[in-house]
């Protein structure tokens, strides 16, 4: 399913994060991976918690929904990474 198809490179994406792997991906394996499935033509991204744009922490929960771009150097790679389900603040720190 990889690959460079229309649209899968250069645009605008959405998908949902399928997986998160805690540790080995960053310097003494304290970064964290993620992989999000792309909603459109299945294919799967990875990205760091650096590519997650927003303010505060940058952190996203495995099934949410998100907005990315595909890194036109590495079309396996995801950047500029936007939360689309921003949870409600109150109901987050329950």
């Amino acid at each position: 399913m990889s690959g460079a198809g229309a649209g899968e490179t250069g645009g605008q994406r959405f998908g949902y994060i399928v997986d998160r792997k805690p540790y080995g991906s960053g310097q003494g394996g304290r970064q964290g991976t993620y992989i999000v499935r792309d909603a459109d033509t299945g294919t799967h991204h990875s990205f760091m918690y650096a590519d997650i744009v927003t303010e505060g922490f940058r952190t996203v929960r495995t099934g949410e929904r998100v907005r990315f771009l595909v890194d036109l150097e590495d079309s396996e790679r995801a950047c500029y990474v936007i939360r689309m389900d921003l949870p409600d603040v109150e109901d987050y720190y329950r």
